[in-house]
């Protein structure tokens, strides 16, 4: 086999939320507290929870997360010359925008109703439409690189004391590509045709919250249930897609009706999510939360069927479970410390995939972060909210095998992988 040339692959299936987190407030305690944060990521991770707070509030922020994956070849019949060890180091560059309000003043309902809207752009707004598929004889890596456009919208109300439902949507772009032409051997075309559109994708997202102490005790004594809340939150399954199909002539070699090429692949595949959590305080002043997430990653095996990129591989995954849990310490009245741990097992269960070459591995996540509020505001009517947040990322140890139809021996090479990601985010947000 030819020696392959060094370059970095973009391959990305999940999105900003699954992966890192959204806001400062999810990432520092690994999505943690993500079914009972109030803040405007609720309108993803749990649309209940925008009532859990009356005020309304304009959020902005950014993140970028910085990985360094490794490659490690163990030798092969003709192992690709690689330029070092390092296959993938793109960074994700998010900028996020987010505003959450109440909307009792446009309604006739007794009880108010919450609005939360929440966006996130690649390379700090400047890339709307992340995405990249391809074979890859080096190989690629499953989960991290550019993510496209997030935007999820979701309400919520208070149902009766202590319970709270929220619904929403996230939207996802479904592109499409059409294009005819007629060339000559020497690549000069004419009678070209070319039309291109892109279709919103409306997946559902919906949420519940239980304060089991406004719900089961009453205000004036105390109670077992006092300080315990749980939340179940459901989201669909979305992904990123895009269709080509184009049909060139040429006169004379190719006569009409022309050759069909038809490619139709997809990139920032979310499976369905179950969440189901629960916080405690322990003190006035800490808590605890824990979740579990389960993800029907085994949905991806059929879909990748209708890839005509990735169809060959013949990807093989399974459903996981994530445990989540973190902590929260008030410091202060303007200062809250926040800690969290996850451990999410890879849902990909092949080892060799022809052509394609995936690699995923297991996932250790920790997290840190802070809560301030800053009060000597000039314009604003409250307090300005400052959070911010690190991550870090372990990818075990795992072995694959690469193959290819394109080379002469195949299976080619054994491999080793691993690696690391350093997050960091930072938002403000403006309360009403």
């Amino acid at each position: 086999m030819a020696s392959a040339i060094s370059g970095q692959v973009h391959a990305s299936m999940g999105n900003l939320a699954t992966t890192f987190g959204i806001l400062p407030s999810d990432m520092a305690t690994a999505q943690a507290y993500s079914l009972f944060n109030d803040q405007v990521s609720a309108a993803y991770y749990n649309p209940a929870a925008l009532a859990l707070s009356p005020r309304g509030e304009l959020t902005i922020g950014a993140m970028q997360a910085s990985p360094e994956l490794i490659v490690e070849s163990k030798g092969g019949a003709n192992p690709p010359t690689r330029s070092g060890k390092v296959l993938e180091s793109t960074n994700t560059e998010n900028v996020l925008v987010g505003m959450k309000t109440n909307l009792t003043s446009l309604t006739k309902f007794e009880t108010p109703v919450y609005l939360g809207l929440i966006a996130g752009v690649e390379k700090y707004g400047m890339e709307m439409l992340a995405f990249d598929s391809s074979t890859e004889l080096q190989g690629q890596f499953f989960q991290y690189g550019q993510k496209p456009l997030f935007l999820s919208i979701a309400g919520a109300a208070k149902v009766m004391d202590g319970i709270n439902v929220g619904a929403g949507l996230r939207v996802t772009l479904h592109a499409s590509a059409t294009m005819e032409l007629e060339s000559d051997l020497a690549g000069n075309t004419n009678s070209e045709k070319l039309s291109v559109s892109a279709e919103p994708v409306l997946i559902p997202v919906a949420g519940i919250t239980a304060d089991m102490g406004e719900l089961l005790c009453s205000e004036d004594e105390a109670c077992f249930w006092q300080g315990l809340d749980f939340a179940f939150s459901y989201r669909g399954e979305s992904d990123t897609q895009t269709k080509v199909n184009a049909n060139a002539t040429i006169p004379g070699t190719i006569p009409d009706p022309g050759l069909p090429l038809i490619v139709t692949t997809l990139d920032a595949y979310q499976p369905m999510i179950l969440s189901f959590g629960t916080k405690y305080d322990l003190t006035s002043d800490w808590d605890v939360s824990g979740t579990i997430e389960f993800q029907q990653w085994s949905t991806l095996t059929d879909e990748l069927k209708k890839d005509t990129i990735k169809d060959q591989a013949n990807l093989e995954f399974k459903d996981s479970y994530i445990p989540r849990i973190g902590t929260r310490y008030k410091w202060s009245d303007l200062l809250t410390l926040n800690a969290g741990i996850s451990y999410e097992e890879s849902p990909l269960e092949s080892t060799q995939s022809a052509d394609v070459n995936v690699f995923d591995n297991d996932r250790l996540i920790g997290a840190l972060g802070l809560t301030a509020y800053y009060r000597e505001t000039k314009f604003l009517a409250y307090p300005l909210r400052i959070d911010a947040a690190y991550q870090y990322h372990q990818l075990q140890d795992r072995e694959f095998t690469l193959s290819s139809d394109e080379v002469p021996v195949s299976p080619y090479e054994e491999v080793n992988t691993k690696g690391s990601a350093h997050v960091i985010s930072l938002s403000f947000s403006m309360t009403f």
